[in-house]
């Protein structure tokens, strides 16, 4: 891998998101979205402090994290420009990676606004910024997980629906399956816990920083995006 290749190619999707107006879509969808949900809580509640929003927010990302990515291979199998961009003296490694940069700081773009939310609530009445700091830390993460299995989702189809409905289905089935456990025999729980993203994700909202988590996320990352240089290597 070359880290210009992979410069001109995270240059030219980051760009390039922002021409379509489905970006644009996609990131007010959410901000209204987080925006309710931060705002009912301080509001009916009375409750000053983000643990509903963070609580939340695996689930939110788990359907708009795929609709970001879902055109990332989709859209260029379709229009045939995948065709042209490996004539390009780009290796297939170094193309998945600058997309999934792309597409993850597309997303980081996306979350930063709702720092606002917390720095309103220190300003009303201060908060402790270290579990705050870490669950934004777990969110990159999270996203980075996310971004990565539904760049792999895009890379099996040409179609954009079926990208969206296959990463949906795999990041929902790891945030809910921590919900699950007691359907799950004895044995396994312990297996399918460590597997539940909202488990890993949890340990961050609640101001612990522990290797595993990140090993987690590293993990599914690695094995995602490789899965996705492998199927690009068949394609022509």
């Amino acid at each position: 891998m070359k880290t210009k290749a992979i410069n001109t190619v995270f240059k030219r999707e980051f760009r390039s998101s922002f021409f379509s107006p489905v970006a644009y879509i996609i990131m007010t969808i959410f901000l209204v979205i987080t925006g309710w949900l931060f705002f009912s809580t301080f509001f009916l509640t009375g409750r000053a402090d983000m643990r509903n929003f963070f609580q939340l927010l695996p689930l939110i990302l788990t359907f708009i994290i795929p609709a970001i990515t879902m055109g990332v291979f989709s859209e260029e199998y379709k229009s045939g420009s995948f065709e042209i961009l490996v004539t390009l003296p780009l290796g297939r490694g170094d193309i998945v990676l600058g997309k999934f940069l792309a597409a993850l700081s597309l997303s980081i773009t996306m979350i930063l606004p709702t720092v606002c939310y917390a720095i309103s609530i220190s300003a009303i009445s201060g908060m402790d910024w270290g579990p705050v700091f870490l669950s934004y830390v777990g969110t990159i993460f999270l996203a980075g997980a996310y971004t990565a299995i539904g760049i792999f989702s895009s890379s099996l189809s040409q179609n954009q629906i079926v990208a969206f409905i296959i990463s949906v289905a795999i990041c929902f089935f790891l945030s809910i399956i921590d919900k699950m456990l007691v359907l799950i025999p004895g044995f396994l729980v312990g297996f399918f816990q460590y597997l539940g993203s909202n488990y890993h994700f949890d340990s961050f909202s609640k101001g612990i920083l522990d290797s595993r988590d990140i090993v987690y996320f590293l993990s599914f990352i690695i094995i995602a995006l490789y899965g996705s240089y492998l199927i690009n290597l068949e394609k022509k």
